[in-house]
């Protein structure tokens, strides 16, 4: 909430109580450690020396906000992924709210295509990554698929993205070079384009390209870099901070180069 480097000040300023407390004092207890702005997963072991309400004490003796903690367990959420132990083998699952709206991008929106391609190859992969049991990858990618539709797309749009994301995961598994991999940033020309839903196509660019200086630029391929145009967040929530007297950023890190 508020500023955009509150987060930033957050990590930093709990990170030395961390560092120069828990991690110390816990070493021997605390075999993984790891947080998340406020969120903290990790895997406690007792011993003799320390227990888990003073470990629970120490978190608390920093600020005046207050963890709140769950005992350990061999079962628990964090962030999006459902974590559970069961006869020593760890199994994971894609966690989702309940109170989530799944307000996905909607057919009408004047989005250029390949945002709806990343949402739909985003979310598989990520559901492929977190289900350990085929049943719930399945599960949850027929809810997704559903809720895609309820948001006004239609199957026969979804379906060669869905093979598309498909695809890309098999290349993985199969440690195969992806079809889409990068190369050298110098052997490529980048077209930048604002996007608007009724000018031209990306691929009637790619055609007039082709035709016409595919062979004579000198680079091995061309990208066409889809940008969207200003909307009414961008002009109604700024979040740049005016500088007051005139000053500007130039003239503050000149004079933090050159105090005199």
């Amino acid at each position: 909430m508020g500023t955009p480097a509150a987060p930033l000040y957050s990590i930093l300023t709990y990170g030395q109580h961390e560092n120069t407390k828990i991690l110390r004092k816990y070493k021997e207890n605390l075999i993984y450690y790891k947080r998340y702005i406020d969120d903290i997963f990790g895997i406690w072991v007792d011993t003799t020396e320390y227990t888990w309400e003073s470990f629970k004490s120490d978190l608390n003796q920093f600020g005046t906000l207050q963890w709140n903690t769950e005992n350990p367990t061999t079962s628990t959420t964090f962030l999006d992924l459902h974590i559970q132990i069961d006869r020593n083998i760890i199994i994971t699952k894609t966690h989702q709210k309940k109170l989530n709206l799944y307000l996905y991008i909607p057919p009408t929106s004047a989005h250029p295509a390949s945002c709806f391609k990343g949402l739909i190859t985003g979310e598989i992969i990520r559901y492929w990554t977190q289900n350990s049991k085929h049943e719930d990858f399945i599960h949850i990618t027929q809810q997704f698929i559903q809720r895609l539709i309820q948001r006004g797309h239609r199957l026969q749009d979804i379906i060669p993205v869905l093979r598309t994301a498909a695809s890309t995961i098999d290349s993985v598994q199969g440690n195969r070079e992806p079809t889409n991999s990068r190369t050298n940033n110098d052997d490529t020309l980048y077209i930048h384009w604002k996007f608007h839903p009724r000018d031209i196509k990306k691929n009637v660019i790619r055609q007039i390209y082709n035709k016409s200086l595919k062979d004579h630029d000198g680079f091995l391929q061309m990208r066409i870099a889809m940008s969207r145009p200003s909307n009414l967040r961008d002009i109604l929530c700024r979040t740049q901070i005016p500088l007051v007297d005139g000053r500007n950023v130039s003239n503050i890190l000149q004079k933090i180069r050159n105090p005199t």
